[in-house]
């Protein structure tokens, strides 16, 4: 008998922040149940454009972290369940032709073209994300809003 497998969960930048620094009232209760158990089953996917992310809005003092940058990146990135993922060819190309009128933002569609070809759910609360999914173009959590 098959076994239906479980969903990958990418985590867009917000979220992962979140996570890391202990700020489970802003994920919010039903999403981070879901994260809970996608660590113990196989894991959560962070992009690798997450880190530039993180880096540039710290460079900017838009997020503070206790440690240095990069020693926090590689702390969130060793906690358990995380894993990264990379930025394929096949994601940096479908960044570049997501379907519908998608905006933008690099960042955003690149963490989106992860999401759509990893086949993968999207734990975001970016509103231009929430939107796209609720158009059919990429799966998110039902409910994050």
């Amino acid at each position: 008998m098959k076994t239906k497998q479980k969903p990958l969960i990418l985590l867009d930048t917000h979220i992962w922040i979140w996570l890391m620094e202990g700020s489970p009232e802003l994920i919010g209760t039903r999403v981070l149940t879901h994260i809970e158990k996608a660590v113990e089953y196989s894991g959560i996917y962070v992009s690798a454009i997450s880190i530039w992310e993180v880096a540039m809005l710290e460079s900017k003092g838009r997020i503070n972290f206790t440690l240095p940058c990069i020693e926090w990146v590689e702390k969130a990135l060793d906690a358990p369940g995380i894993n990264l993922a990379p930025l394929r060819p096949d994601i940096a190309v479908e960044s570049t032709r997501l379907p519908g009128n998608f905006h933008g933002d690099p960042v955003d569609r690149i963490i989106t073209a992860t999401a759509r070809v990893l086949d993968a759910l999207l734990a975001t609360k970016d509103r231009n994300i929430l939107d796209y999914g609720d158009m059919g173009y990429v799966k998110i959590f039902n409910g994050i809003k």
